[in-house]
Order: C-alpha cells, then structure tokens, then sequence
C-alpha cells in the first residue's frame, strides 16, 4: 500500500487527540475510585459507544472481515451470536449490575464485588477473580497488541517489531494518565470513528463493483459458496456443533469485565434502557457491514490475499484519496485501541486494589492506590508485549480464547449471582475454578466446539452443585440481594 504524507498527518493529528484527552482527564482522577470507574459519571452516549467499543476491538474491523473473506456467510453466524449476546447483556445484566455494584460496599471492580456480594472475608473469592483476570487479559491484550501492529506494518511497512511498539506506546501513554473517563472518552470517539469506517467502506466498494446486483453476481461467479450461511467456502455443509460453537460468541458478553465496569460506571441505572437502544443499532449495523466487508473483498481483489485480516485496510487503501484513507485507517486504530486500553486498566486495577491493597499495604492511601494502577498499567503492557512478539500470532486466535475464559469463568458467576439467591461463595468459588479449568483443557482436546460452551454449562452446574451442598447464605447476604431486587 502506497502511503502518502496526508496519511502519515492524519494518524499523526488522531494520535494527538486521543493524547490530548488523557491530559484533560488527569487533572481530574482525584483518587482511585476516579482513575478506576469515573466517580460513576458516565452519560447514556459515552457508555454505550465505549462498550460496544471496547467490546469489538480489533476484531471488528480484523478477525470479522477476514473469516468473512475466506468462509463467506458462514460468519455471519457468530455476529448472529454476539448480536443476541450483546441484548441480553443490557437487558438483563447493565442494570442490575450497577444497582447490585453501588449498594454492596460501593464495589469498584468485578472482584470486589463477588467479595462484597458474598461477604467473604477470606479474601479467597477475590484473589482468585483478580488472578483470571491478570491471566486472560494478559492474553487479550497482546491480541490487540497484534491488531495495532498488523496496521502498522501493512499501511506503513513498518517491520513487525517497530509496529507493535508504537502501537503498545500509544495506548499506555493515555491510559497512564487518564485512567477510566480517559479511556471511555477515546473510546468513544473511536466508536463513532469505527461505525463510519466500517459502514463507509463496503458501500463505496458496492458501488465501485457496479451496484448491489452486479456486486452479487461477481461473488456468486467466484463461489456460489460465499453467499451460503450453511456451508462453508469448500462447500461442505456447516454441522450441528459448528453453528452452536460460532453463535456460542454470544455467551461471552456476560463475563467480560472491560464491558461489565462500563455498566457499573453509568451515573443513573435508569440511563441504562437509552444506552441499550445505542448500543444495538451501532452493534447491528456494525456486525452486518464487517461481514460485507469480507465477503466484498473476495469480489473485488482478483487474487487471494496472503493475509485475510488485511481486507478492511486493503479496500480503504485501494478505495480512497490518502488523506480519506488515512482517517478510516485509523478507524482501525481506534478499535484496537479501544479494547486493549479497557484491558490494561480493568487489569491495573485488580493488580492495585485486589492484590497490592489486600495483601501488602491494607492502609494504603487513596492517592498511593492511584499511582501504583498507574504504573500497573505500565507493568502489564510490558508483559502483553512479550506475548504479542510472536508474528505468527493471529487476532482471532488471541481473541477467541481469552472470549472464552472470561465468559466461561465470570459469565455464569455474574448472572447467578444476580439472579439466585440461595448462591454463595462456595458457589461463586467453584464456577470460577471449575469454567476457567475447563476453558483451559477444552481447548487441548480435538473437538471442534468451541470451548466456552463445556465451560459455561460446567461452572453452571458447579455453582448449583456447591451452593446447595454447602450452608445457605447468612442472612445479611440474604437481606442485601432482596433489596436489591425490590429496587427493580
């Protein structure tokens, strides 16, 4: 891809803008509650576009695109999954979360909530929370680690190395100094910047091909496979447990913490039913034109790509005056970055308040917290960083399995714990080690289903199992969860 100086100054001022906001917000992070939810003041606009945002990551405008590019409608199958995923997350998680998240001990993060909501003074719940979400978002944010360098590398041929330390460079400075109104404020504008990419650049293509029609025959010429949702490029059809393993994406949504923290940093839960009707018509339009985009491709490069996660930029490249391309380029960017800033901060702050405070410095101040998330957000990168050295590592790969720990582990134990009184932290205990085990070992198995479905219905039934087996909840516990839901 040819690159001109208008590209280099467009990703250039884009760079300065998402900087120039973590500067403004770091006046402004007082304490660790600030730096870690934003003194939950998040309107409607601002929760909704940085969770889907957050939520998409590189994969959106990447990974959907390219398994697109190469099965075809086949998929659309998990956009179909991570579309009801993401309803049912605001419909029946968001606001309970914020509701449960405030009155039980103010809870900050996913683990000081379990601590809070089951009462356990053994600090056991907690570290064990904390310690899945160092070990998966180490892995997730090298996937996004990986986006940024593949960008980097294709639009600027950068070697693979100075690409991913420039991305991973960008990233640290703004969530260093911002920390949570920072990221979802970036976030943000990257979400509005990534639906205009990602709807922009298949309706151009469509019309460049000669029309929806044309565009139509020339993918059927290719493959007539292409436009089939039951078979894939080889034209063998798609099974059972393929279809449930694609839609099974959906199951995920419930257990991501980077998305749960944005639920929880809402300033009202009545705000909740407006940032959901945002939220779907972004997600809606998104998933569908990412999958156009794949799909596209095929038609309008006559030769196989070497890399399929490179068809969203090829497109805008081959498409698009420079400085047009620049600016949905880093549409790219903004998606990558979206995600690993959520990542590295939801992280530091499990490291600062689930680790450092517990157990070394109980009484440490507010403003020592602060300063130790920050310099954890440093610390987690570098260690992202290393993973993400390997060129061979894929987006999608990355994705998929850190998708799958967290929604195996923390998705049944957030909805349980919701939802079912009689849960306690036997329970919740047991989910957590019982999904994250099967993720883990699933994933050294032959079996083509994808491994957050055994791990899911596996903490399920070891949460029912545990909690029955082991005494009821205290009545405190008990108290809590009914006023709680009388609040409903």
């Amino acid at each position: 891809m040819t690159v001109s100086i208008g590209t280099y100054i467009t990703f250039i001022l884009y760079f300065i803008f998402m900087l120039s906001i973590g500067l403004y917000y770091y006046s402004k992070s007082k304490g660790l509650s600030d730096y870690i939810l934003g003194g939950r003041n998040l309107n409607s606009w601002v929760t909704a576009l940085s969770a889907q945002a957050s939520d998409m990551s590189g994969w959106l405008l990447l990974g959907l695109p390219g398994a697109a590019y190469l099965s075809g409608l086949e998929a659309s199958w998990i956009a179909i999954g991570l579309l009801i995923g993401t309803y049912l997350n605001w419909k029946f998680v968001a606001k309970k979360l914020r509701q449960y998240t405030e009155h039980s001990g103010d809870s900050i993060t996913i683990p000081d909530y379990l601590e809070n909501r089951f009462m356990d003074s053994s600090k056991t719940l907690r570290m064990i929370a904390a310690t899945i979400i160092l070990v998966f978002f180490l892995i997730y944010t090298a996937s996004g680690f990986v986006a940024s360098a593949t960008l980097f590398e294709s639009v600027f041929g950068f070697n693979y190395y100075a690409a991913l330390t420039i991305g991973a460079l960008i990233v640290i400075s703004y969530t260093f100094l911002g920390g949570f109104m920072a990221v979802c404020w970036t976030d943000f504008f990257q979400g509005l910047l990534m639906f205009i990419a990602i709807l922009i650049v298949p309706t151009i293509a469509i019309v460049h091909l000669g029309g929806f029609s044309d565009t139509l025959s020339q993918i059927r010429a290719i493959d007539p496979n292409l436009l089939n949702f039951f078979a894939d490029a080889s034209g063998n059809p798609v099974t059972i447990i393929g279809i449930i393993s694609l839609l099974a994406w959906g199951l995920g949504y419930f257990g991501q913490p980077h998305i749960l923290v944005r639920f929880m940093g809402i300033h009202d839960a009545k705000a909740i039913k407006q940032s959901r009707l945002i939220a779907m018509i972004w997600v809606t339009l998104s998933l569908g034109a990412s999958v156009l985009v794949g799909i596209i491709g095929r038609a309008y490069f006559t030769t196989m790509l070497d890399n399929s996660e490179t068809v969203f930029m090829d497109l805008i490249g081959a498409l698009f005056h420079p400085v047009v391309a620049g600016l949905l380029l880093a549409a790219i960017l903004a998606a990558v970055m979206s995600t690993a800033d959520s990542q590295l901060l939801v992280t530091a702050s499990s490291i600062s308040e689930d680790f450092y405070k517990v157990l070394l410095r109980k009484n440490a101040s507010d403003k020592e917290l602060l300063w130790v998330s920050r310099f954890t957000v440093i610390l987690v990168a570098i260690i992202a960083y290393i993973i993400a050295l390997n060129p061979e590592n894929s987006v999608m790969g990355l994705v998929s399995y850190a998708w799958a720990g967290f929604g195996a582990t923390f998705g049944p134990v957030i909805l349980l714990s919701l939802y079912w009184k009689r849960m306690n932290k036997w329970g919740a205990l047991a989910g957590l080690v019982f999904g994250g085990i099967t993720t883990i070992l699933w994933k050294f198995t032959a079996s083509p289903l994808y491994e957050i479905v055994p791990g899911f219905i596996v903490a399920t039934l070891a949460i029912i199992l545990f909690s029955l087996i082991t005494k009821k909840p205290k009545n405190g516990i008990e108290r809590e969860f009914d006023h709680v839901t009388s609040m409903e």
